[in-house]
């Protein structure tokens, strides 16, 4: 059985929450970065991982 959890993904320039995302909490322990297109910036910006 996997132990992939839903995570959410928040832009860092205007805030919102734009990806969820899925992430297996035993093998990665940090917090997830990824480079996504922000529809309200129209840019690609990091977005970042952050509670529910």
């Amino acid at each position: 059985m996997s132990q992939d959890f839903l995570i959410k993904l928040q832009c860092t320039k205007c805030k919102r929450i734009n990806y969820w995302s899925r992430k297996n909490k035993r093998k990665v322990e940090r917090k997830i970065e990824l480079k996504k297109f922000c529809r309200w910036e129209r840019v690609n910006t990091i977005h970042k991982e952050v509670k529910k």
